[in-house]
């Protein structure tokens, strides 16, 4: 079975970005039981969580995966490819014209699989990480971190005249989409130092973050990037980033595009910063869904709304180096 993946984040199988009800503890906050602690004994709660630490795909089940993804593994023609890899602007802004903030739920989970983000963690990040195991409250997929150390300690202020200066902590979500994530890091941390900033491809979807009323400019700077290009120039100066968050992103890029943008996004990372990624995972039920002519390429796909989607899997990775610059996260 293909394993999960973690970049400083998690690879997501067999499961869609969507809520999930789950238990509450005494306080009446949800508790999200992080791997390492999940084990099913009993057959009738095998839909309670969406992967258990003692279940595996048998030989057959991961032979039947492959075999549905090879029949449905013929490339479009290139011309195909290259008007989708040329008019992906125009397919994430119509996507969000549609959807506007309706598709998808705050991701709550945050903290759980990130304890990077918690509000407690500038301070003290060993206090937040301690055993944690990333979980799956959705799509199952690539987490891992990226970074030259495991500590992320305040920021020195930083010189030069850009949104969030003065701040002590800064993160930067690239994809960020509405703001699922970044409305839930504001609301969660409200220390005075922080500063979050917020990219994505679509200007529909910036616009809409903009819009939101929880969006406040003294704490939040939303802009609108390309991260598969090289040249686009990001509105703060390198080594200037606590932790950069990549949640269901870098699956949209062309593969060949990938490394060059991990590469970009390193250089943002103060000494000691951390990249947190979460990604769709090999065998995912989304690409064993996909139909005949909508492969791009190997584990490369385009969906119906003409967004794509690549399926990572453990220690492969499209772009040869990516693994050089990351640690797995167990």
């Amino acid at each position: 079975m293909a394993a999960p993946i973690t970049l400083g984040g998690i690879v997501e199988q067999n499961i869609t970005e969507t809520g999930q009800i789950l238990p509450e503890s005494t306080s009446g906050e949800l508790k999200r039981p992080p791997f390492g602690t999940r084990f099913l004994t009993d057959p009738r709660q095998v839909f309670q969580h969406n992967a258990w630490d003692n279940v595996e795909w048998t030989e057959e089940q991961e032979a039947a995966a492959k075999k549905k993804v090879q029949e449905n593994s013929q490339p479009l023609p290139q011309e195909k490819q290259e008007d989708f890899d040329c008019r992906a602007n125009e397919y994430w802004n119509e996507f969000y014209t549609i959807h506007e903030n309706r598709f998808f739920k705050d991701r709550h989970w945050l903290f759980t699989e990130f304890p990077e983000l918690a509000p407690q963690c500038r301070l003290n990040r060993d206090s937040c990480i301690g055993d944690h195991r990333a979980e799956d409250n959705e799509p199952h997929g690539l987490e891992q971190c990226q970074g030259q150390s495991s500590e992320v300690t305040p920021l020195a202020p930083v010189d030069g005249d850009f949104p969030g200066s003065s701040a002590m902590y800064r993160i930067l979500e690239v994809g960020c989409g509405v703001g699922n994530t970044v409305f839930p890091i504001l609301k969660t941390n409200n220390d005075p130092g922080l500063f979050v900033y917020c990219c994505d491809f679509s200007s529909t979807a910036v616009e809409l973050v903009k819009a939101n009323s929880e969006y406040d400019p003294g704490r939040c700077y939303a802009f609108v990037h390309d991260l598969g290009d090289e040249g686009a120039i990001y509105p703060v100066p390198d080594a200037s980033m606590g932790v950069i968050v990549l949640i269901f992103v870098l699956s949209a890029l062309h593969p060949d595009k990938m490394q060059a943008s991990i590469s970009r996004l390193a250089r943002l990372l103060k000494p000691g910063g951390v990249l947190l990624l979460r990604d769709y995972g090999r065998y995912d039920m989304a690409q064993l869904r996909f139909k005949k002519g909508r492969c791009l390429s190997d584990n490369f796909y385009v969906r119906g709304d003409g967004t794509r989607v690549y399926f990572f899997t453990q220690g492969i990775h499209p772009s040869q180096g990516l693994q050089s610059h990351i640690y797995l996260r167990h």
